[in-house]
């Protein structure tokens, strides 16, 4: 007991005599002043933890991880564009047109990222009324390396999202490839981003009409692909068939090319939908998922019908199918599950195969590398499906409150109709105009000769 007692005694005696230098290093000479330091510190801890999590809500800061992924994302888009549509695109023309094609989807690139930065970013992404925007951003003004949109920097932001503003007029050239002039390319898609596409950024994804109506859109299913496939086809019909359609044999002069073409964009593709997410985060794990699945699936299903109805499975059916699965998901990428992208895939693949045989047959017009059938009609598909597949019972992220699968159908259809009506009616009037101002199409002996030589005076391949 005495020895238990006089332990601690001399634990206590060790205790008080270290006060005193704690005391010295904070300035105070009594237990009571320690005691109101310490207290002091805890009471600021406290309140410096309780305070960041709303400083961190009220100031975002830049996400290096978010920036790198975006950066890559963005760069990825661009590959898509050049080389990847760009060779999708030139195998599937004749060979005197094949530098035609690539001269189109590679000027248009160029030409759409300067509009894009002097005032298109602008009227897409700055606040302004339910159908476009305001010219607050005119010149990229306000915009600086500081500035940031959300955990990234603005700049960034901008050059994404100007990728998609490229690739989607692009998109357009293939539905009228090997008869129009390199002018009114220029002048129409210089248009169409103006009118239609930056609109409808506006109003899917701006804050605008369909985005206050509640329409999801991931990556683009309604301001991409409808867009670009309604005016596609508004193009081939007002354009005119190619000379010798259907008396002529006009294979694709370079299944490789297309199919490596294919590939690139199946590759980019994930820049595309992945980067939508402008974070790396899960959402952007299960936004890849569904992508691999959903193009997987259209590869098979295209393949497969192809091999049933004629006999064979092609290598064109298989990067047809890539395309429209990819397509198919865009807008639906960030709400379906994955067994719903597989789903989504498979009924893509059997759809657009339809559009691009018997509904061209029997409607009747020459949109040369189906830019309608993939694009249009996927794109259709995959907005409307969003809505359907993003159920919880087909493992999708479910509905916001108050919402059922038949109310978001609804609302989804009607982007679609917008988009359709909007893109179509002034597609046809700016037609018209470039029409009127330069020509739509070259002369009969240039298409017969070829838009590589006529146009730009070059070839292909030297033999």
């Amino acid at each position: 007991m005495l020895r238990k007692g006089f332990f601690l005694f001399c634990c206590f005696t060790l205790i008080i005599g270290l006060i005193p230098t704690s005391y010295a290093a904070h300035g105070t000479d009594s237990i009571s002043g320690e005691l109101i330091y310490l207290a002091q510190n805890i009471t600021a801890a406290n309140t410096e933890i309780a305070e960041s999590p709303q400083e961190a809500e009220t100031e975002p800061a830049l996400d290096s991880g978010d920036t790198a992924w975006m950066l890559v994302a963005t760069i990825l888009v661009i590959m898509m564009s050049i080389p990847g549509l760009a060779l999708f695109y030139g195998g599937l023309v004749r060979a005197k047109n094949m530098l035609s094609v690539l001269m189109q989807v590679f000027v248009t690139v160029s030409l759409m990222s300067i509009l894009w930065a002097i005032y298109g970013y602008s009227l897409a992404a700055t606040e302004g009324n339910a159908i476009i925007g305001s010219f607050d951003a005119l010149f990229l003004s306000g915009i600086d390396d500081t500035t940031l949109n959300g955990t990234i920097p603005e700049y960034v932001f901008m050059t994404f999202q100007m990728t998609f503003a490229c690739i989607t007029p692009a998109l357009i050239v293939g539905a009228f490839a090997e008869r129009i002039k390199f002018s009114a390319v220029l002048l129409f898609t210089s248009l169409w981003l103006t009118l239609c596409y930056i609109p409808i950024w506006h109003m899917v994804w701006g804050g605008g009409f369909l985005s206050q109506l509640g329409a999801i859109d991931f990556a683009g299913g309604t301001v991409v692909h409808i867009n670009a496939g309604i005016a596609a086809l508004i193009g081939c019909i007002m354009i005119g068939k190619r000379i010798g359609l259907g008396t002529e044999a006009m294979p694709p002069h370079n299944l490789p090319f297309t199919m490596i073409g294919a590939s690139l964009l199946w590759v980019g593709w994930f820049g595309f939908n992945v980067g939508s997410e402008l974070a790396a985060d899960g959402m952007a794990g299960m936004v890849m998922v569904n992508t691999q699945l959903a193009t997987s699936a259209a590869v098979l299903s295209w393949v497969f019908v192809e091999w049933i109805t004629k006999g064979k499975p092609t290598i064109l059916g298989g990067a047809s199918g890539a395309i429209a699965g990819l397509v198919a998901i865009t807008p639906a990428c960030g709400s379906v599950g994955p067994m719903g992208a597989i789903i989504l895939g498979l009924v893509a693949g059997i759809v657009c195969l339809w559009a691009c045989t018997s509904l061209k047959k029997m409607l009747g017009y020459d949109d040369s590398l189906d830019v309608f059938g993939v694009h249009g009609v996927g794109g259709i598909v995959g907005a409307i499906g969003t809505g359907i597949l993003m159920a919880p019972g087909f493992g999708g992220v479910g509905y916001d409150e108050g919402i059922g699968m038949a109310s978001q159908t609804v609302t989804q259809i009607i982007a679609v109709l917008v988009t359709i009506v909007w893109t179509g009616v002034l597609s046809i009037i700016l037609f018209k105009l470039v029409d009127g101002m330069v020509g739509l199409r070259v002369t009969e002996d240039e298409e017969r000769e070829g838009l590589d030589k006529t146009t730009h005076g070059e070839t292909s391949y030297n033999t």
